[in-house]
């Protein structure tokens, strides 16, 4: 898997001191299980950290939002260890940590529609500044042209998209900000299913797909 799109040193910064909340942490994380290359980065700043706060009086102080992620990440890997999992016949297509948040691989889920074959599933988090959800966008079909009223982060996990002169495939993570009006595509070789978190909701182009935006929960 050659992943060429990869986590801004500000995330994985925010990832390593432990300040990015639960959603945004979904996103980094499940990134990190796929990209060797990010986990090395990760593990440079975590020393970096480590060095500082060997300089730093002692504080006992705790992040809340931080601590939460940690207790799921280490209850999901405990139950991983004590549970014996049905063998598959393939790698799946959700990898931890949110194959836990989710109950089970793609297979196992039930999507809700958004119209035009694309759906979508919201994943319940104690994040409230952020929302957190897979999407799926059939084969060759456009997400509608839309901004952004904050940050969003889309990670591929399987399928690809296009987006302006850009590729992104299984692995592949895509930054977005207030800046950017865009219309990713996905390929026509296989539906499209992605991780994406917000932090606000989308600003689309059309007026019909604003109509129905409240009810969407987009």
């Amino acid at each position: 898997m050659n992943i060429h799109h990869h986590l801004s040193d500000a995330l994985l910064e925010s990832y390593a001191a432990g300040t990015l909340s639960e959603g945004w942490s979904i996103a980094v994380a499940t990134h990190l299980s796929l990209c060797p290359s990010c986990r090395f980065r990760l593990k440079n700043y975590e020393c970096l950290g480590g060095k500082l706060l060997d300089e730093l009086p002692a504080d006992t102080s705790v992040d809340k939002a931080w601590e939460a992620v940690r207790s799921r990440l280490a209850k999901t890997s405990l139950k991983t260890k004590q549970e014996r999992p049905e063998p598959q016949p393939q790698a799946p297509v959700l990898p931890q940590p949110l194959r836990s948040y989710l109950g089970g691989d793609v297979d196992k889920l039930k999507w809700r529609a958004l119209g035009r074959g694309a759906s979508h599933i919201v994943i319940p988090t104690s994040d409230n500044s952020s929302t957190v959800r897979l999407l799926k966008i059939p084969a060759g079909k456009p997400v509608p042209e839309h901004g952004h009223g904050g940050r969003e982060l889309t990670l591929v996990l399987s399928g690809s998209f296009i987006d302006g002169d850009e590729s992104f495939t299984r692995g592949d993570i895509e930054e977005a900000n207030s800046d950017i009006i865009h219309q990713p595509i996905a390929t026509s070789d296989a539906d499209c299913i992605c991780l994406a978190v917000t932090d606000a909701p989308l600003r689309f182009r059309s007026w019909i797909v604003r109509l129905v935006q409240p009810v969407l929960g987009i």
